[in-house]
C-alpha cells in the first residue's frame, strides 16, 4: 500500500485515477481548493482524504505534502484546457508556479515518484505522430505553460536524481468526462435518438479511454527507467476523424438521422492530423491501451445510462449550448460551442 497525493483529483482524469488507486488499496489524498467540484468524487468519499491548498502558494503546498507524507504524487491540476479558461496569469500560477511549488515540496519529503500530467498540445501542430524527442512548438498560452511545467519537472529530475516522469495525454474520454465535450454530447443526444451540431468531419483526434490512462499513471509511478525525467506519450497511436467517431455513436446508439456537418463553426485549433507515437511508453513501461474505441464508447454509454444524474448534467450542457430552435446558435446570437472541435489537450 502506498500513500498517494493527487492534485486535480476532482477533475475528469484525476478522479478516475483516484478511483483506481482506492480500488488498489492505497491511501489517497486529494489537494483541493474551496468551492471544488464534488460530483466526481462523491462515490469514493469514504476512501479519500481532502487537503485544502492553493498550488500557487508555496507554503500551503509544503504544508499539505508534509501532512500527507506521500510515497507517490500525481500532478494533474491544470488551468487553460477549456475555452472559458483564458486568463494567462492564472495559467502561469497554476501550471508553472504550482508545478514548481509541488516539485519543491516533493523533493523536501523525498517522494518515490512524482508523475506530471503533460499535454499533447505541447507539440503544437504536426503533420505526423511526434515522438517525445521532437522539438516542442506550443501555439497557445496553455500549451507553452504546460510545456514549461514539463521542462521544469525534467530539469528537477535530472538535477536531483528524482523519479519525475511526465505523461503527455492525448484525447482522453470516458466516465465523468466534462459536460459539453464531444463524446458526452454525442451520447446524451444519441440516447434521445439525435445528433448534436457538428463541425468539419475531417477534424481528427487520438481518443484514449480513461481507465487505460489511469493505468499509465500507475505504471509510471511504479517503474523507474534510466531517465528519471522521462516523457511519455499516452494515446492509442490511432487517429480517428469526427466522421468516424460519429459513425461509432450512430451504430451503438441506433441514431437514424444524418450528421449536420458544418452546423457548428470549426475552432482555431482544429486539425485533421492529431495522433500519438506510443513506442517509447510501450518499450519502457510495458503500457499500451487495452480498450478499443468501440469498446470504450460502449462502456461510456452504459455508464451514462446507469447514472441518470450524470446524464442530466450532460443533457443540461447541450441545452445551454444549443437551445431548442436556435439552429446551433446561443441565446445571445453567438455561435454555440462546436461539438467535435475540442481543444487538442486534456484537462485532468
Amino acid at each position: 500500500m502506498k500513500r498517494v497525493l493527487i492534485t486535480g483529483g476532482t477533475g475528469f482524469v484525476g478522479s478516475n485515477l483516484a478511483r483506481r488507486l482506492v480500488r488498489d488499496g492505497h491511501r489517497v489524498h486529494l489537494v483541493v481548493r474551496p468551492g471544488h467540484a464534488t460530483w466526481r468524487i462523491q462515490p469514493i468519499a469514504g476512501g479519500i482524504t481532502l487537503l485544502d491548498a492553493d498550488l500557487a502558494d508555496g507554503a500551503s503546498v509544503e504544508r499539505v505534502v508534509a501532512q500527507a507524507q506521500p510515497d507517490w504524487i500525481f500532478h494533474l491540476a491544470a488551468f487553460g484546457a477549456y475555452p472559458h479558461q483564458t486568463d494567462v496569469e492564472t495559467m502561469v500560477q497554476t501550471n508553472v508556479r504550482g508545478t514548481c511549488n509541488l516539485v519543491a515540496a516533493a523533493l523536501k519529503v523525498g517522494v518515490e515518484a512524482l508523475v506530471n500530467a503533460g499535454s499533447s498540445s505541447e507539440y503544437g501542430y504536426k503533420d505526423h505522430a511526434p515522438s517525445e524527442a521532437e522539438p516542442l512548438e506550443p501555439n497557445s498560452s496553455y500549451a507553452w505553460a504546460k510545456a514549461s511545467a514539463t521542462l521544469f519537472c525534467r530539469h528537477a529530475a535530472h538535477q536531483r536524481g528524482a523519479h519525475m516522469p511526465t505523461l503527455r495525454l492525448y484525447s482522453v474520454y470516458g466516465p465523468y468526462e466534462e459536460p459539453g465535450r464531444l463524446l458526452p454530447s454525442l451520447i446524451a443526444s444519441g440516447l434521445r435518438g439525435e445528433l448534436p451540431p457538428l463541425v468539419d468531419p475531417r477534424v481528427a483526434r487520438d481518443y484514449v479511454y480513461v481507465e487505460d490512462v489511469a493505468d499509465a499513471f500507475v505504471r509510471a509511478a511504479e517503474r523507474r527507467g534510466p531517465d528519471p525525467g522521462a516523457v511519455y506519450n499516452v494515446g492509442t497511436g490511432v487517429q480517428t476523424s469526427l466522421a468516424e467517431i460519429v459513425e461509432v455513436a450512430r451504430r451503438r446508439l441506433g441514431v437514424a438521422g444524418e450528421p449536420r456537418w458544418g452546423s457548428m463553426p470549426n475552432r482555431s485549433w482544429d486539425t485533421d492530423v492529431w495522433v500519438s507515437d506510443i513506442g517509447k511508453i510501450r518499450h519502457d513501461l510495458g503500457w499500451q491501451p487495452a480498450t478499443t474505441l468501440e469498446e470504450g464508447f460502449g462502456r461510456f454509454v452504459d455508464w451514462c445510462s446507469a447514472n441518470p444524474q450524470v446524464r442530466a448534467l450532460y443533457d443540461a450542457a447541450i441545452r445551454r449550448a444549443t437551445p431548442a430552435g436556435s439552429n446551433g446558435r446561443s441565446r445571445a446570437g453567438e455561435p454555440a460551442r462546436a461539438h467535435g472541435g475540442r481543444r487538442k489537450q486534456e484537462d485532468p
